[in-house]
């Protein structure tokens, strides 16, 4: 894969937003949107959009660990799904200032910080198997001002996860 042309910089660190009961509903009505649509051209833009994100994620972490003294851990932070591909449960493997490892899904989107984004099975499950080290960084508003909040588990205490697409087999 080609370099993204995101400079290094910091990531602005912001509070989540609040849990709403509405949101974590498990009926929501449902929508029914009748219009031409481009999944592949949709698809190739959101993996972009997280290749950025996670790519300037990335940097931030080496940031802030160089800031803070620790240019060891610094040096050690890892873009595992760049380096080793998708699958691992995360994308980031970084540090604390103790050395303990942070393992950072990283969701990006363009819009406002409450936004919806998806996240997989397999993030999820890896959430709940390394509850001490998973967050995910939920960046947003990126083509602006990029800001972003760090989510622990368990996920549902912050956000309502909604399945929406399934595995049929016979």
């Amino acid at each position: 894969m080609g370099v993204i042309s995101v400079r290094p910089a910091g990531l602005p660190i912001v509070d989540a937003p609040e849990l709403t009961v509405a949101e974590n509903s498990s009926t929501p009505p449902l929508e029914r949107l009748v219009r031409k649509f481009d999944p592949a051209a949709r698809d190739a833009r959101n993996r972009s959009l997280g290749l950025q994100g996670e790519e300037r994620a990335f940097h931030a972490e080496r940031l802030r660990l160089s800031t803070a003294g620790r240019e060891d851990l610094a040096r050690r932070v890892r873009w595992v799904a760049q380096e080793d591909g998708d699958g691992a449960g995360y994308d980031i493997r970084s540090y604390g200032l103790d050395g303990g490892e942070r393992l950072l899904e990283v969701k990006t989107t363009l819009g406002h910080a409450r936004t919806p984004f998806y996240l997989s099975s397999n993030e999820l499950a890896f959430s709940q198997e390394r509850p001490d080290a998973f967050r995910l960084l939920r960046v947003y508003d990126f083509a602006r001002s990029a800001k972003a909040f760090e989510l622990e588990p368990p996920l549902t205490d912050h956000v309502g996860l909604l399945p929406t697409a399934y595995r049929a087999s016979f």
